[in-house]
């Protein structure tokens, strides 16, 4: 059996294998915490407790999947975005920072309008639409994505957070599923938008585990989505609304350009917290 700040060393030495030093110990307290319930400062005022055999086992089990390159968000099966758990695993990609950013940017643009529409394009984990609808509950929000895997684990996360979302199994790409959707204020998307020969320059724990469907586009056609969410706007984003979304930095002047040349004003390019051209905002 095992002490708590034994636990604590013996899963950061193993995964100094794969991991830093830093890192490996951020890892081995979040893991602690997850399997135990008590925070870090409670494991150390109880650290000569022993940790129970069904905690143990779970740590060696979670340990493995970590040391085979699995995230630990998938190990632990949940994410913290916007101040909120969100269930995640391998069918749905793991939310960032740089996307509280995008709805910290739309809320703040939003905040005084009344009857508000939204659409989310591409949902994952429903992390966008179910914080947005959370910082702008007067607003009516949609969220649709092709894979309905991910649509459980968005339906799921909607039930947690007690919000008002309608998700729905739709092809965006599809322009015959178009008319079904009606018009919005604002369309917002964080797409797939890498293309197939950046792969191997993915770490592994992103390429090996995040969804394929939610990452890559073909290397032809980096703009698919965007070019896509662009003519759909046209007929179904109200006057005056407006489009967001997330973009690779590689391409975010080229999709600049994209949505000027297609018609529309007030393109605006920003930057996330790590200095990277990450956000788009433009409106009809």
């Amino acid at each position: 059996m095992l002490r708590y700040q034994e636990a604590f060393y013996l899963i950061k030495e193993k995964l100094t294998i794969v991991y830093d030093a830093e890192e490996a110990a951020a890892i081995a307290h979040q893991l602690l915490e997850h399997v135990t319930g008590k925070n870090r400062m409670q494991r150390l005022v109880d650290k000569s407790e022993l940790i129970a055999a069904a905690e143990e086992a779970a740590v060696q089990d979670a340990l493995k999947r970590l040391l085979a390159g699995e995230p630990l968000q998938y190990v632990t099966g949940v994410q913290w975005f916007m101040g909120h758990p969100y269930e995640v695993n391998e069918h749905v990609l793991i939310p960032r920072p740089e996307t509280e950013e995008l709805v910290l940017w739309i809320a703040d643009d939003w905040k005084n309008r009344g009857g508000l529409r939204i659409l989310d394009v591409g949902t994952g984990s429903g992390c966008i639409p179910i914080a947005l609808k959370q910082k702008l509950p007067n607003a009516t929000v949609l969220s649709i994505d092709v894979s309905e895997a991910a649509l459980r684990v968005a339906m799921r996360n909607r039930e947690k957070a007690g919000v008002l979302v309608d998700f729905r199994v739709a092809d965006f790409l599809e322009e015959g599923n178009w008319p079904h959707l009606v018009s919005f204020d604002v369309v917002v998307s964080n797409p797939p938008y890498i293309p197939q020969n950046y792969r191997d320059t993915l770490h592994s724990n992103v390429r090996d585990y995040e969804p394929g469907l939610a990452l890559f586009v073909p290397d032809d056609d980096p703009l698919l989505f965007y070019r896509k969410i662009a003519a759909f706007g046209k007929d179904h984003l109200t006057e005056g609304g407006a489009i967001y979304c997330e973009l690779h930095a590689d391409h975010a002047r080229a999709t600049v350009e994209m949505f000027g040349e297609m018609g529309y004003e007030d393109v605006v390019l920003k930057k996330d917290i790590f200095g990277i051209d990450r956000m788009i905002c433009v409106r009809k």
